[in-house]
């Protein structure tokens, strides 16, 4: 059985398995390997964007991850197949704010989210600069395609124990 695409939310991006070596002592994924996963799923949206690695060392420009934040929702195994969908949350002349989630191939349960923010970037300063026209122009198609839909809960969350025994935060701040 295989999970339909309507189901998930986001556009599908990437289909793997979850390799031997990525399991670890608990005898399942390991937190690394959901980095790389998720990457994954970002360098084949940015193919889709024609940021391929043609184009970095063609126009000497690339992006920069400047802030990821990923959360686990239940666990994946083993040779477990899994998708990775994607969402542009917003973008601008210059930065891109994607949201990502892993949903096991087969039953369709949500394995874990990824939030990321990457800066375009001119390689031969290494400064944010603007998105080439095509490239941006791609993004505003693929974020006009996906249509509008509700900020994911896990965007922007903000990790917090409710009652804490201890906190290093000043009371009142």
């Amino acid at each position: 059985m295989s999970v339909p695409q309507d189901a998930m939310l986001g556009a599908e991006v990437l289909r793997g398995k979850v390799l031997p070596e990525w399991i670890d002592i608990n005898e399942h994924m390991n937190v690394a390997y959901y980095v790389l996963a998720f990457d994954q799923g970002v360098d084949t949206l940015w193919n889709r964007f024609g940021l391929t690695d043609a184009h970095i060392r063609g126009n000497n420009s690339s992006t920069f991850a400047v802030e990821s934040h990923i959360t686990w929702q239940r666990e994946i195994a083993e040779a477990d197949p899994y998708i990775i969908t994607s969402q542009v949350l917003a973008y601008d002349e210059k930065s891109i704010h994607q949201f990502m989630r892993m949903y096991h191939a087969v039953d369709g349960h949500l394995v874990a989210t990824a939030e990321w923010m990457n800066l375009h970037v001119d390689m031969a300063v290494r400064r944010v600069a603007p998105w080439p026209d095509a490239i941006l122009q791609r993004i505003r198609q693929y974020a006009a395609e996906q249509g509008e839909h509700r900020w994911p809960a896990e965007a922007g969350k903000r990790m917090q124990i409710k009652k804490p025994l201890f906190t290093t935060q000043a009371k009142g701040t």
